[in-house]
């Protein structure tokens, strides 16, 4: 009788030992999981972003321009009536604020937007052929979701730009 209780306590060790490493791994892989879940949702709003300052860019009457704040995209100031681009400002999905990056064009207006965090993506490749430059990114903020008319490239961001 007493050698089977240091082979039962035994027992008891090794599968709590064993059920420590099982939620780890589930730990991981919900991680994992929502991560490439914000991912996706950082895609999608991004490029909701850069849809909205292409339409606002091309429904300037007289000579087109960027909005100069992102509320611009909610109710487009120079028109009389009630203009939307944007149903909301949406919040960032990686880091979980209102803030972005700000890319800004030759005209001092918001050409684009990018994530404000310095996280390691996921995903390196595999993207949609407008986003292309995002393959190898060693950071969310270096995917820019911005417009270009015409395919023209934007002088690089200062440092720094940042809005709520």
């Amino acid at each position: 009788m007493r050698e089977s209780r240091g082979f039962t306590y035994l027992g008891v060790l090794f599968l709590v030992a064993l059920m420590g490493v099982l939620l780890a791994t589930a730990g991981q892989a919900w991680h994992t999981q929502s991560m490439r879940e914000k991912e996706a949702e950082l895609l999608w709003v991004g490029d909701q972003y850069r849809k909205a300052i292409a339409r606002f860019y091309s429904s300037s009457p007289g000579n087109a321009r960027y909005p100069q704040e992102l509320a611009e995209l909610l109710k487009d100031p120079r028109r009389p009536d009630t203009q939307r681009y944007l149903r909301k400002l949406y919040a960032d999905p990686v880091t979980g604020k209102n803030e972005w990056g700000l890319v800004k064009a030759i005209d001092g207006g918001i050409a684009g937007v990018h994530s404000l965090s310095e996280t390691k993506p996921f995903k390196v490749t595999g993207f949609r052929l407008e986003y292309a430059d995002f393959e190898g990114k060693e950071k969310y903020s270096d995917w820019r979701f911005v417009f270009a008319p015409g395919g023209a490239v934007l002088p690089p961001k200062p440092a720094g730009q940042v809005v709520q």
